[in-house]
């Protein structure tokens, strides 16, 4: 059983020494490897390995394709300027391979989860000599991942897998115990710029957690030219997560007075204080036609934009 640390009883400079001391004492005089996303997790635990370990951390950011446009690049600067080498890894090939043909949400979770840790990662660990993986596991991951509500691609221990065994290297969590709103505290404190630690979430499978069905490389593309508009348009209204999902079917539209089967653009935009729980964000309709005409305009193939207004639960967050 994990104990929580809510975000009202977290001390940060108390829980960052001992957990420097944890990430000390665990990989000794040895090295340690992290994945950086530029999300507010993987950014955390990012500082935190950097404060207890220097240089001894090598962190490295995996382009997998399947993320929002231009963020290996911006990433890596915001971590250049912290005093962070960030080497970008592409792995673009690997990933849509092992996506390829696959369609459940489960398998593509677990397609992305293989090709992570047990392919792109192993090889890094291999090369660097490292023993240990630092992770920016949270407790809501754990939380929905043994209720089944859907795999998150970080969780092991819970599930009974043995990361030493499966990949062949061990996994710190040091942000473990804190849900979202901690790990934000938490990031402020070991000096995160607010344009990390106030970013919205973003998943671990990233943009395949946004498209339903098969996750191709024409199909991302769809879905993040609208979440280029998505993010342009809703970063104002403090929402705590707002995204662009492509659905699978076909859905019959009008182009030039004729019949056009296209694609449609699901946006959601949530209230939420720690992701278990959430509501749509009254958006003004003046935004939502705004999102639809630039949507439909800019992003080829879209003739269809709705917004969700089913709450968390029995919704989530993401789609897949």
């Amino acid at each position: 059983m994990i104990r929580e640390i809510t975000v009202q009883e977290l001390n940060p400079e108390s829980f960052i020494n001992e957990k420097v001391e944890e990430i000390k004492r665990a990989v000794k005089d040895g090295l340690a490897i992290n994945a950086l996303s530029g999300g507010v997790d993987s950014s955390t635990v990012t500082m935190l390995g950097h404060r207890a370990l220097g240089e001894r951390l090598r962190t490295v950011f995996i382009e997998n394709g399947l993320m929002r446009a231009g963020e290996p690049e911006q990433v890596a600067g915001f971590f250049r300027a912290l005093g962070v080498t960030v080497e970008v890894v592409d792995a673009r090939e690997e990933f849509f391979a092992a996506l390829k043909g696959v369609t459940d949400p489960e398998a593509k979770r677990e397609a992305i989860t293989q090709t992570f840790y047990r392919h792109v990662f192993g090889r890094l660990v291999r090369e660097s000599g490292a023993k240990h993986l630092l992770q920016g596991t949270i407790l809501t991951d754990v939380d929905e991942t043994v209720a089944g509500i859907k795999r998150q691609h970080n969780v092991f221990e819970q599930l009974g897998i043995d990361p030493q065994a499966a990949f062949g290297y061990c996994i710190l969590e040091p942000l473990i115990q804190l849900r979202k709103d901690g790990v934000r505290k938490l990031g402020q404190a070991l000096g995160l710029p607010n344009e990390l630690f106030r970013r919205i979430p973003f998943p671990g499978p990233a943009l395949a957690a946004r498209v339903i069905g098969e996750a191709t490389p024409e199909r991302i593309e769809t879905v993040r030219k609208a979440t280029r508009m998505v993010e342009r348009l809703l970063s104002g209204f403090g929402a705590f997560q707002y995204l662009a999902i492509l659905h699978e079917d076909r859905v019959t539209g009008m182009r030039d007075g004729k019949r056009d089967f296209g694609q449609q653009i699901e946006v959601r935009c949530w209230n939420s204080v720690d992701a278990r729980t959430a509501a749509p964000t009254r958006l003004p309709f003046e935004i939502l036609e705004q999102l639809a005409r630039e949507i439909v305009a800019e992003v080829p193939g879209v003739v269809s934009v709705t917004y969700n207004i089913a709450t968390k639960p029995p919704s989530t967050i993401e789609a897949v």
